[in-house]
Protein backbone atom coordinates (compact mmCIF):
# COMPACT_ATOMS: atom_id res chain seq x y z
CA UNK A 1 0.00 0.00 0.00
CA UNK A 2 1.74 3.13 -1.15
CA UNK A 3 1.35 6.70 0.57
CA UNK A 4 0.08 8.52 -2.02
CA UNK A 5 -0.75 12.01 -2.04
CA UNK A 6 -3.29 12.97 0.61
CA UNK A 7 -6.66 14.26 0.17
CA UNK A 8 -6.86 17.65 -1.64
CA UNK A 9 -4.08 17.33 -3.12
CA UNK A 10 -4.57 18.37 -7.34
CA UNK A 11 -7.61 19.95 -6.47
CA UNK A 12 -8.09 23.25 -7.28
CA UNK A 13 -8.21 26.34 -4.94
CA UNK A 14 -11.68 27.82 -4.16
CA UNK A 15 -11.52 30.97 -2.38
CA UNK A 16 -13.36 30.80 0.90
CA UNK A 17 -13.61 26.61 1.18
CA UNK A 18 -11.13 23.88 2.03
CA UNK A 19 -9.22 22.95 5.21
CA UNK A 20 -7.20 26.17 5.43
CA UNK A 21 -10.37 28.58 5.43
CA UNK A 22 -12.54 26.41 7.80
CA UNK A 23 -9.65 26.55 9.93
CA UNK A 24 -9.56 30.57 9.21
CA UNK A 25 -13.75 30.26 10.02
CA UNK A 26 -13.08 29.56 13.27
CA UNK A 27 -10.88 31.88 13.77
CA UNK A 28 -12.66 34.75 12.57
CA UNK A 29 -15.83 33.55 14.99
CA UNK A 30 -13.72 33.88 17.93
CA UNK A 31 -13.23 37.03 17.71
CA UNK A 32 -16.46 38.54 15.39
CA UNK A 33 -19.65 36.72 16.41
CA UNK A 34 -21.06 35.62 12.91
CA UNK A 35 -24.17 36.68 13.25
CA UNK A 36 -22.70 40.37 12.84
CA UNK A 37 -20.74 39.50 9.74
CA UNK A 38 -22.13 41.59 6.88
CA UNK A 39 -19.96 40.36 3.90
CA UNK A 40 -16.97 37.95 3.67
CA UNK A 41 -14.45 39.17 1.04
CA UNK A 42 -11.92 35.91 -0.03
CA UNK A 43 -9.33 36.52 -2.12
CA UNK A 44 -8.12 33.52 -4.30
CA UNK A 45 -5.53 31.28 -2.45
CA UNK A 46 -1.76 30.80 -3.11
CA UNK A 47 -0.47 26.98 -3.22
CA UNK A 48 3.76 26.70 -3.51
CA UNK A 49 6.31 25.09 -1.63
CA UNK A 50 3.87 22.96 0.11
CA UNK A 51 2.20 25.50 1.62
CA UNK A 52 -0.90 27.66 1.28
CA UNK A 53 -2.09 30.64 2.05
CA UNK A 54 -5.52 32.52 1.87
CA UNK A 55 -6.71 36.31 2.82
CA UNK A 56 -9.82 37.53 3.83
CA UNK A 57 -11.66 40.64 4.41
CA UNK A 58 -14.91 40.39 6.84
CA UNK A 59 -16.79 43.38 7.92
CA UNK A 60 -19.33 43.85 10.53
CA UNK A 61 -21.85 46.46 11.26
CA UNK A 62 -20.25 49.28 13.61
CA UNK A 63 -22.42 49.84 16.18
CA UNK A 64 -22.69 51.39 19.90
CA UNK A 65 -20.68 54.74 18.56
CA UNK A 66 -21.89 57.82 16.69
CA UNK A 67 -18.58 57.98 14.98
CA UNK A 68 -19.27 54.72 13.51
CA UNK A 69 -23.05 55.07 12.52
CA UNK A 70 -23.46 53.90 8.99
CA UNK A 71 -19.69 52.89 8.96
CA UNK A 72 -18.27 48.82 8.64
CA UNK A 73 -16.00 47.65 11.24
CA UNK A 74 -12.78 45.65 8.75
CA UNK A 75 -11.00 43.16 10.04
CA UNK A 76 -8.15 41.11 7.86
CA UNK A 77 -8.18 37.31 7.80
CA UNK A 78 -5.09 35.26 6.86
CA UNK A 79 -4.23 31.95 7.40
CA UNK A 80 -1.42 29.45 6.40
CA UNK A 81 -1.75 26.10 6.12
CA UNK A 82 1.23 23.06 4.93
CA UNK A 83 -0.17 20.64 2.86
CA UNK A 84 2.93 18.40 2.05
CA UNK A 85 5.62 17.07 4.62
CA UNK A 86 5.85 15.74 7.82
CA UNK A 87 3.91 18.91 9.25
CA UNK A 88 0.77 18.81 6.95
CA UNK A 89 -2.17 19.89 8.59
CA UNK A 90 -0.31 22.60 10.74
CA UNK A 91 -1.59 26.11 10.30
CA UNK A 92 -1.13 29.75 11.50
CA UNK A 93 -4.03 32.28 11.67
CA UNK A 94 -4.19 35.68 12.43
CA UNK A 95 -7.66 38.05 12.59
CA UNK A 96 -7.15 41.91 13.16
CA UNK A 97 -9.20 44.44 12.76
CA UNK A 98 -7.97 47.29 10.62
CA UNK A 99 -10.35 50.26 9.94
CA UNK A 100 -14.00 51.52 10.29
CA UNK A 101 -15.01 52.09 6.50
CA UNK A 102 -18.13 53.23 4.79
CA UNK A 103 -19.31 50.36 2.67
CA UNK A 104 -18.56 52.42 -0.73
CA UNK A 105 -15.18 52.96 0.13
CA UNK A 106 -14.48 49.10 1.26
CA UNK A 107 -16.35 47.87 -2.22
CA UNK A 108 -13.51 50.87 -3.85
CA UNK A 109 -10.70 49.37 -2.00
CA UNK A 110 -11.55 45.89 -2.52
CA UNK A 111 -11.35 46.27 -6.34
CA UNK A 112 -7.88 48.37 -6.04
CA UNK A 113 -6.33 45.82 -4.11
CA UNK A 114 -7.17 43.58 -7.25
CA UNK A 115 -6.08 46.27 -9.69
CA UNK A 116 -2.95 46.52 -7.87
CA UNK A 117 -1.65 42.97 -7.50
CA UNK A 118 -2.73 41.84 -10.97
CA UNK A 119 -4.80 39.71 -10.04
CA UNK A 120 -7.26 38.06 -12.98
CA UNK A 121 -9.60 36.96 -9.98
CA UNK A 122 -10.98 39.72 -8.16
CA UNK A 123 -12.01 38.88 -4.59
CA UNK A 124 -15.36 37.06 -4.01
CA UNK A 125 -18.02 39.12 -1.52
CA UNK A 126 -19.95 36.43 0.01
CA UNK A 127 -22.14 36.24 2.97
CA UNK A 128 -21.40 34.62 6.04
CA UNK A 129 -23.29 31.20 5.12
CA UNK A 130 -20.63 30.60 3.08
CA UNK A 131 -18.54 29.68 6.29
CA UNK A 132 -21.87 30.20 9.06
CA UNK A 133 -24.49 27.94 7.08
CA UNK A 134 -26.78 27.77 10.47
CA UNK A 135 -26.82 31.19 10.86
Amino acid sequence: MGAGPGPGVGQPLVAGLGPGWTTLATAVAAQVPPAEIETIYTFRPIKRDGREWGTAVVTRLASGTTEGAGRLRVYTARYMLIVRGKERGRSKVEVEEVALSPAEVLAQVMQATADRTGDPEPPVATGRTVWYETI
